[in-house]
């Protein structure tokens, strides 16, 4: 799908404001704090992907739920955020 330059900037500005959500966030400051007070620094890496699809007519709440496969290791990076993921 080829984006406009509208909708470019509307990706991007999603981009920065999850960007800056996750800096401002005073439980992700806390656990990087607490890991430097282990004499460590912490880098963290993280990638967002921003995928769009076109919506139909009319938005429809989707009715199944949907399933997430997460890695070991994507588990882990989420508890080191302390993010829950629930079973």
């Amino acid at each position: 799908m080829e984006l406009d330059g509208k909708e470019k900037l509307a990706v991007k500005e999603l981009g920065n404001a999850v960007n800056t959500a996750i800096e401002q966030s005073l439980v992700v400051s806390e656990a990087i704090d607490q890991i430097r007070r282990m004499g460590f620094e912490p880098n963290l890496n993280l990638k967002l992907e921003i995928g769009l699809q076109e919506l139909e007519e009319e938005f429809v709440e989707p009715q199944e739920e949907i399933e997430l496969d997460f890695t070991d290791e994507d588990l882990k990076t989420l508890r080191r955020m302390k993010i829950k993921v629930e079973d």
